[in-house]
């Protein structure tokens, strides 16, 4: 085994109305760290995050959200932030100390949700996500989610269409990677996320004021990163959020779009692990 692939464990958490399925690899006496990925992908989205941390002596811990990949949907279609928090607590209570948390988009939101109800958290890094975001990003990404309905009749069908919503990354030439991020349905090859949680009568609405006010009482150590080409995150959130959370750090990564870690993954490493090295003592 070497260190790009760790020994892995499958957790399985009850939470709420859902179970949550996660990957655990890396020291059983690491400080642990929970890695939240962001709407529409998978725990697998931080392959390269969890190896690194593995091989640096963390415990780490990355989960599939709710109505994401192999984690359950919510039978009343429940994904507001209360939820997600609910599910992180109920992961942080199968640990022995308290987490780091990091958590891209989606996961970023329910990160800091879990922080604003004051459980114990040893740090948090938000990525490419603050309270004030660029609502045009954020409109392209639900577009996305809801461009195939019917699915797609081939694998390759599905890498065409993240090609095009992705234009600046490279198409795989082996496109059995995606097989990860879809489930085969009647013939017909289907995203593996809950449509409702996305749908506009099931989409939880987006509480900036209250993410704000959650900002506002951060007291862990902090780490804001932005992908530089991001639409969803522009300077105006990150000075938004540096002035509501005075003691946060910042980090920006060349070359990176909203999905950080899987563009430009050995810089957001450097970036990530040096926050989480100093924070974790060692």
């Amino acid at each position: 085994m070497n260190a790009l692939s760790p020994t892995l464990e499958l957790l399985r958490v009850a939470s709420g109305d859902v179970e949550i399925a996660a990957d655990v690899a890396g020291a059983a006496d690491g400080a642990p760290v929970i890695l939240l990925h962001g709407g529409g992908q998978t725990r697998g989205a931080w392959g390269g995050a969890l190896a690194e941390g593995a091989r640096r002596g963390f415990r780490m811990i990355s989960a599939d959200l709710r109505g994401h990949g192999e984690s359950g949907w919510s039978p009343g279609a429940d994904y507001g932030m209360a939820a997600h928090a609910g599910d992180i607590r109920a992961l942080a209570d199968a640990l022995d100390a308290p987490p780091f948390l990091v958590g891209a988009s989606l996961g970023g939101m329910a990160s800091l949700s879990y922080a604003a109800l004051g459980h114990p958290l040893a740090g948090l890094v938000m990525v490419d996500i603050a309270p004030t975001v660029n609502t045009a990003g954020t409109d392209k990404i639900l577009a996305f989610m809801h461009s195939a309905p019917d699915g797609f009749a081939s694998v390759d069908e599905a890498a065409d269409a993240v090609a095009a919503y992705l234009p600046h990354r490279k198409r795989p030439k082996d496109t059995s990677g995606l097989l990860r991020n879809l489930r085969l349905r009647d013939g017909r090859y289907y995203w593996h996320w809950d449509p409702r949680m996305f749908g506009e009568r099931d989409r939880p609405r987006r509480d900036t004021e209250g993410l704000r006010d959650a900002a506002r009482g951060l007291r862990a150590p902090t780490l804001l990163v932005r992908g530089r080409l991001s639409d969803v995150l522009s300077q105006e959130g990150v000075d938004d959020f540096l002035q509501l959370v005075p003691h946060a750090e910042f980090a920006d990564i060349a070359d990176a779009d909203h999905m950080v870690a899987g563009d430009r993954n050995d810089a957001f490493n450097d970036a990530v692990f040096a926050f989480l090295d100093r924070h974790a003592g060692r």
